[in-house]
């Protein structure tokens, strides 16, 4: 849903709400979460299916936390111009380790 609510407010804002080419940087941010969002719903069935698995857990909580820390930090630059020190990276790692840790899952089935 934030994402949705974030790719309408990058579509129809004023160019004047984003720093300059900020408004690329929100449609990425946009992007990024919602190719995500699949996979959080993934998660949550495998979860349901297979039962609590402690990598499916950490998987779940990366992209989680990953897709809120990548995403909310290239949406700030965006609109503020602002880098939030190392709040993408951190998420973007969290991100890969997500993906590994849902392979790792995959193939110990």
């Amino acid at each position: 849903m934030l994402s949705v609510i974030g790719g309408a407010l990058a579509a129809h804002l004023p160019d004047a709400m984003f720093a300059p080419a900020g408004r690329s940087l929100a449609h990425q941010a946009v992007e990024m979460g919602i190719w995500h969002a699949p996979v959080l719903l993934a998660v949550g069935i495998l979860l349901a299916v297979r039962g609590r698995r402690i990598l499916l857990l950490l998987a779940g909580a990366g992209f989680v936390l990953g897709t809120v820390l990548f995403c909310g930090a290239v949406a700030w630059t965006g609109v503020t111009g602002l880098h939030p020190g190392p709040v993408a990276p951190t998420g973007g790692s969290l991100l890969i380790l997500a993906w590994l840790l849902l392979a790792v899952d995959g193939m110990r089935r």
